[in-house]
């Protein structure tokens, strides 16, 4: 799974709306290409920056809307401290309840049901596939695959354009590495 890159207003901690990548994600995509390996099959969720980077990765990607960020209903677009700010009973709730969902759109909980069928449908698919998605999708599927509590996910950083790589023998997955980075040049080095 690769996390789609930054844009403007996640990289002033505000909610996912659907807006496009910025410039230095479109360019650290492009750089990773080489990166990758081949796919039997190339996913993508349906919000803009997840299309925009598999764009710019050279991916040739089919829509898959298991794969879209968690819906944040009316904090989308806006800052966590400006919601905090206005209601900090709903930020609490959000962040020690799974079932929460105080912005009228989609539980944690939720999100973790739609990941864990993602990955039970994934594991009968013979080949390599590569999805493009979102933090929240990635946390939710690393959790389904270690088994771990809800609450677990947020301890999970997962950076703009990150791999995290899970392998399957077709009965099991297991995590086999998270938080592979972009390269943070754009440009290859001239010594």
């Amino acid at each position: 799974m690769i996390c789609a890159g930054a844009t403007a207003a996640t990289r002033k901690g505000s909610f996912p709306s659907d807006e496009p990548l910025e410039p230095r994600s479109l360019t650290l995509a492009k750089a990773m290409r080489g990166m990758l390996r081949r796919a039997d099959r190339v996913l993508t969720g349906p919000a803009l920056r997840a299309c925009q980077t598999a764009e710019a990765l050279s991916l040739d990607a089919s829509v898959d809307p298991t794969l879209a960020d968690q819906n944040c209903g009316r904090w989308a677009g806006k800052s966590f401290d400006e919601v905090q700010a206005l209601h900090p009973d709903e930020i609490v709730a959000w962040r020690t309840n799974p079932n929460a969902a105080p912005h009228g759109g989609e539980s944690l909980a939720e999100i973790a049901q739609r990941a864990a069928g993602l990955m039970d449908r994934l594991i009968a698919e013979r080949g390599h596939t590569i999805a493009v998605t979102h933090a929240s999708v990635i946390r939710a599927a690393i959790l389904h695959v270690l088994s771990a509590p809800l609450a677990a996910g947020w301890k999970i950083d997962i950076e703009p354009l990150s791999i995290t790589d899970f392998r399957s023998d077709g009965r099991r997955w297991v995590l086999r590495a998270c938080g592979v980075s972009a390269p943070k040049r754009a440009s290859p080095r001239r010594d």
